[in-house]
C-alpha cells in the first residue's frame, strides 16, 4: 500500500489510496482529466473503528457532506467538467488509517441512491448500519435511472413503468472477513473486492434481489467479533447495466467497550458454564450408556436449562451472569429429576423421549443452520416451528424400536457438541450458531426477517473435524462395549424393594444379620473417635511370666 498524509491526495478513477486522516488538517482529495463519457463519479472513503467526515467543501454542511466509518459522494459532473475535489479529516483528534477510492460511471448507468428521500443528501450512495447483539439491519435510499451531463435527472415518482426507476433491482451481497482477524490492513484489503461491481459478483455472497415495489432495508443474523462486509449493486434490465452502493462494514461489536469488546467477547461466566458442561458431555460421549445415570443427568441438564433460560429470558429483566447461574440451578434440578423419576418409576421410554428430543432438536437445528433456513417459506414463524418440531420429533419416533443405539447416539453426538460450545468461548467458529441462532429465534420475535448465513473458513474445518472425530470415535466405543451388556440396567427401585424383601425372609443369608443402618453409623462414628485419642499410660509394663 501506498500511504499519503499530505494536504493533497492525487486519486486516479478506479484505483485505491491509503490516507492518514486527522482533525485538524483536512486533506483534499482531487481527481484531474476526468473523460468526457464519464457522467458520475462515486467517491468513498473506508476505515475501521473511527468516523471520519467526508464533504465536498472545506467547511463541511448537513447536506453536502457524510460522517462514518464508510461513507461516500456522489458527484454529477457538468458538461466540460474534467476535475473533482472532496475534502477528508478525521472527526476525532487521533490519526485514522484510511482507504479512497473514486469510481465512474457512464450515462446509462444506474445513480445509487438517486431518489433518495429519506437522508440528508440529496443524492445519498451510502448504506446505513446498525447492529445489536442479535441482527443486523442495512438500509439504503432508491437509485435512479443514468442521464447525460448537463440533463434534468428524470422523476422519481411521476411514474412506474418500465421507462421509470421502477424497473431496477437490488442484489444484495455479503462478504466475511477472515476469523479472529481484527487489523485494519485485513480490512483495507478485503474491502476493495466489494467496492466495483465485477469484484462484488466475484467475491461477494448474493444473498437476496429486491425490486423498487420491496422495501430498500434487510437484516442479518449478528456474528459479534466477525468482520462482514455489505453491498448492494443496482442493475437497470432495460440497458444491463450496473452501479454498485458503498461497501459498509461492521464486526457487530465495540472497540472501545473496556468489558465485552472485540476482543474478548466471551464473559467468564460463559467460559465456566460451558467449560464445565463440556467436561460432562465428553465423559457422555465415551461412557454415557455404562454410566446411566450420569448420562441421563446431562440429557436433563440441558433439557431443563435449555427451557428454563428460555422462560427466564422472556419474563424477567435479570442480568445475563444471573440469568446464567439460574439456568445452572434448574439445569441441575432437571438432570437429578430425569435420574430420579427412572428409580423410581424405572420408565426406558419417557427417559429415551427427552434424550431423543434433545438429539432432534440439535439435528433440526442443524438442518435448519444450512442454507435451507434462509428460505423465504420459512420466515412465518408457524412454518418454520411446525417444520423444526417434527424435524426434531422425527429422531425419538424412528428409533422407538432401538433405545440403546439411540441413547449412545444421542450421547455421541450431543456429548460432542458440547465440547464445540466449550471451544467457542475462546475461539470463534460459526459452528456455536447451530444452537444460537435457535435461542435467537426463540427468545425474539422480529429474528424470523433475518437472514442466518455464516462463514465457514479453516477454523470451523477444524472444528467440525474435532467434532465429527469424538462422535464417531464415542458412538463406535460404546457400541462395541454394550454390544454383549443388556439393553439397560434393571429398574434400581424394584431391584432394592427384592433385595429388602430377600433379607427381611431369609434368616441364612448373612445380610440379614446385618444391623440397622443407625447402628452402623454410630459404630463407624465410635471407631473413628478412638483413633484419634491418645493412648493413656497404665504405669510399668512387663512381660508375661510362663
Amino acid at each position: 500500500f501506498f500511504f499519503c498524509n499530505a494536504g493533497l491526495l492525487e486519486l486516479s478513477l478506479g484505483k485505491f489510496r491509503n490516507v492518514l486522516l486527522n482533525q485538524t488538517n483536512p486533506v483534499e482529495a482531487v481527481i484531474r482529466n476526468v473523460a468526457s463519457n464519464v457522467t458520475v463519479v462515486i467517491f468513498q472513503v473506508h476505515a475501521q473503528k473511527s468516523d471520519v467526515v467526508i464533504s465536498f467543501d472545506k467547511n463541511p454542511s448537513v447536506n453536502s457532506s457524510g460522517t462514518g466509518v464508510d461513507k461516500g459522494l456522489v458527484s454529477i459532473l457538468r458538461p466540460q467538467q474534467s476535475v473533482c475535489t472532496w475534502y477528508l479529516r478525521a472527526l476525532d483528534a487521533s490519526q485514522v488509517l484510511s482507504t479512497a477510492i473514486s469510481i465512474p460511471y457512464m450515462e446509462k448507468d444506474p445513480i445509487p441512491g438517486g431518489c433518495n428521500l429519506e437522508f440528508d443528501l440529496e443524492v445519498d450512495p451510502n448504506i446505513y448500519l446498525d447492529y445489536t447483539l442479535v441482527d443486523i439491519h442495512i438500509k439504503f435510499a432508491p437509485a435512479n435511472l443514468g442521464y447525460t451531463r448537463g440533463a434534468n435527472p428524470p422523476s422519481c415518482d411521476s411514474a412506474t413503468d418500465q421507462n421509470s426507476r421502477w424497473r431496477l433491482r437490488y442484489d444484495v451481497y455479503q462478504y466475511f472477513l477472515p476469523e479472529n482477524d481484527l487489523s485494519e490492513m485485513v480490512l483495507m484489503s478485503h474491502i476493495r473486492k466489494m467496492s466495483e461491481v465485477q469484484s462484488i459478483k466475484a467475491n461477494g455472497i448474493k444473498m437476496l434481489t429486491l425490486t423498487t415495489d420491496d422495501k430498500t432495508n434487510v437484516y442479518f443474523s449478528s456474528l459479534p467479533g466477525q468482520g462482514v462486509i455489505y453491498n448492494v449493486i443496482v442493475w437497470d434490465p432495460l440497458w444491463n447495466t450496473s452501479a454498485a452502493y458503498i461497501p459498509v462494514h461492521t464486526y457487530a461489536c465495540s472497540f472501545a467497550d473496556l468489558v465485552d469488546n472485540c476482543s474478548s467477547l466471551s464473559r467468564l461466566s460463559t467460559k465456566v458454564f460451558f467449560t464445565a458442561v463440556a467436561i460432562l458431555g465428553l465423559f457422555a460421549c465415551f461412557f454415557g450408556h455404562r454410566f446411566w445415570k450420569t448420562d441421563l443427568f446431562f440429557m436433563g441438564f440441558i433439557f431443563a436449562g435449555f427451557f428454563f433460560f428460555v422462560f427466564i429470558t422472556r419474563v424477567t429483566g435479570l442480568s445475563y451472569d444471573v440469568r446464567l447461574i439460574l439456568t445452572a440451578v434448574a439445569g441441575l434440578t432437571g438432570g437429578l429429576f430425569l435420574v430420579a423419576s427412572w428409580w423410581r418409576f424405572g420408565s426406558v421410554l419417557l427417559c429415551m423421549f427427552v434424550i431423543g428430543l434433545v438429539l432432534g432438536f440439535l439435528f433440526s437445528s442443524t438442518v435448519f443452520f444450512t442454507p435451507l433456513g434462509d428460505y423465504r417459506v420459512f420466515r412465518d414463524d408457524v412454518v418454520f416451528w411446525v417444520t423444526f418440531s417434527s424435524v426434531a420429533l422425527m429422531i425419538p419416533v424412528l428409533f422407538v424400536g432401538c433405545p440403546r443405539i439411540l441413547n449412545i447416539l444421542a450421547s455421541g453426538i450431543v456429548g460432542s457438541y458440547s465440547v464445540v460450545l466449550a471451544i467457542a468461548c475462546y475461539v470463534y467458529t460459526s459452528l456455536a450458531y447451530i444452537t444460537l441462532d435457535l435461542l435467537r429465534r426463540v427468545l425474539n420475535d422480529y429474528f424470523n426477517r433475518a437472514y442466518t448465513n455464516v462463514p465457514f473458513q479453516t477454523n470451523d474445518f477444524i472444528i467440525l473435524s474435532v467434532w465429527a472425530m469424538l462422535a464417531l470415535s464415542g458412538v463406535t466405543v460404546q457400541l462395541r462395549r454394550e454390544r454383549s451388556e443388556v439393553p439397560f440396567p434393571p429398574h434400581p427401585y424394584l431391584t432394592w424393594k427384592r433385595e429388602r424383601e430377600r433379607r427381611s425372609t431369609n434368616v441364612l443369608d448373612p445380610s440379614h444379620h446385618i444391623p440397622p443402618l443407625r447402628e452402623r453409623i454410630h459404630s463407624k462414628i465410635h471407631h473413628i473417635k478412638e483413633f484419634f485419642q491418645k493412648e493413656q499410660p497404665a504405669g510399668e509394663r512387663t512381660p508375661l511370666l510362663l
